[in-house]
C-alpha cells in the first residue's frame, strides 16, 4: 500500500519524506487556507513547491463546480509539473471532466466519494484514483472501511485500473484496516503515520535491551580497572591482557626479577 500525506504544510511533507515511506501528497483548499495560502498565484506556487519535495503524485484540487471551469483549472494545474494529479469532485460535471482529462492523458483523483455507486462512475470515466472519505462515513454511523472493501471487490471483479485511495483517515488503526481491505493508497495526516511506530512492547523491549547493555558495560570497566592496578604495581604491560602472561609476570617478579613486556 502506498502512503500519501494529506497536508499543505511543507515542513510536515519534508518530515514524512525523510522517513523514507512517502509516495505522494494530497491537499485541498481547506488545507491551503489552514497554512495561510490564498490567491491563485500563491496556490500555484505552493503546488510547485510541493512537487519539488516529493517524487510522486501531488493532488491539486479544482475550485470550479462547472465542467468548463474544471477543465480550465485542471489543464493549468497539469501544466505545472509532471507529478500533478487533478483532483475533481464527484458530481455530474466532475465525472464529465474526468472523462475529458482521461482522454487527454491527464491524471485525476475523484474526491468526495461516499458510495460504491459513485466509485463505479468515477472508474467508468477513467479516473486514476478514487477517494472514499472513510472518516466522514464513520461519523455518519456507517462503516467507512466496509466501503473500501466493497469498492476494491467491484474494481477487481471488473478489472478497473482506478486505484482506491482511502481518505479522511483518523488514526493508525484506520490505516491498518484499509490495508487489510485492499486499499491501494492511504492518505492521512503525519500524526496518523507516526502512530504506526508506537507499541508499548517495543518501548519495554528497547528499555530492557539498553539496561542489559549498561550492566555488561559496567562489568567490563570493572575488570579493566583491576588489571590496570596490577599493571601499575608491577610495571607489567601485556599486549593481549591474557591471564597466562599476567601470572607469568607476577611469578617472575616474586623471584626478584622485574618484568616489562611490550
Amino acid at each position: 500500500m502506498k502512503f500519501f500525506i494529506d497536508t499543505a504544510n511543507l515542513n510536515e511533507i519534508k518530515e514524512a519524506e525523510a522517513l523514507g515511506i512517502l509516495d505522494g501528497v494530497t491537499t485541498n483548499p481547506s488545507l491551503m487556507a489552514k497554512e495561510g495560502i490564498s490567491g491563485e498565484q500563491n496556490i500555484i506556487n505552493h503546488y510547485v513547491a510541493i512537487c519539488n519535495l516529493v517524487d510522486g503524485p501531488v493532488s491539486a484540487e479544482v475550485i470550479s463546480v462547472d465542467f468548463e471551469g474544471m477543465v480550465k483549472e485542471g489543464e493549468k494545474f497539469a501544466a505545472l509539473h509532471k507529478n500533478i494529479v487533478v483532483k475533481v469532485p464527484m458530481t455530474v460535471d466532475g465525472v464529465k471532466a474526468i472523462k475529458y482529462f482521461s482522454s487527454k492523458g491527464i491524471k485525476t483523483n475523484c474526491t468526495l466519494v461516499f458510495s460504491a455507486g459513485q466509485a463505479i462512475l468515477a472508474a467508468k470515466a477513467g479516473a486514476t484514483m478514487v477517494s472514499p472519505f472513510i472518516g466522514r462515513i464513520d461519523d455518519s454511523n456507517w462503516d467507512g472501511v466496509q466501503l473500501i472493501e466493497q469498492i476494491v471487490h467491484i474494481y477487481r471483479t471488473y478489472n478497473f485500473k482506478t486505484e482506491v485511495l482511502a481518505a479522511s483517515i483518523r488514526s493508525g488503526l484506520h490505516i491498518v484496516k484499509c490495508a487489510e481491505a485492499g486499499a491501494d493508497i492511504a492518505t492521512c495526516p503525519l500524526s496518523s503515520i507516526k502512530n504506526l511506530f508506537k507499541h508499548p512492547l517495543t518501548d519495554i523491549g528497547l528499555a530492557q535491551f539498553l539496561a542489559d547493555y549498561k550492566k555488561v558495560k559496567k562489568k567490563k570497566k570493572k575488570k579493566r580497572k583491576n588489571i590496570c592496578k596490577i599493571k601499575n604495581q608491577f610495571y607489567i604491560c601485556t599486549p593481549q591482557g591474557s591471564l597466562a602472561q599476567l601470572v607469568q609476570s607476577i611469578c617472575l617478579t616474586s623471584r626478584g626479577s622485574l618484568v616489562r613486556t611490550q
